[in-house]
């Protein structure tokens, strides 16, 4: 299973900072799990996201 955070927050010309701003999840961590170097985010910062992109947890996996 693959996130998809990178292609969404793209899709909708939102850059990492900007997405850390957002979600309050630091622009580093995002980097991480972008990078599949964090590839166990915590459900909290999960949730984060999708709120600061305005989707579903579910639009964040790709299986």
């Amino acid at each position: 299973m693959i996130l998809k955070i990178k292609e969404n927050r793209e899709s909708k010309g939102i850059s990492r900072y900007r997405l850390s701003k957002l979600s309050g999840v630091n622009e580093s961590t995002l980097q991480m799990i972008e990078n599949s170097e964090n590839p166990n985010p915590t459900f909290k910062v999960m949730c984060r996201i999708a709120s600061a992109l305005e989707i579903s947890l579910d639009e964040l996996w790709d299986e």
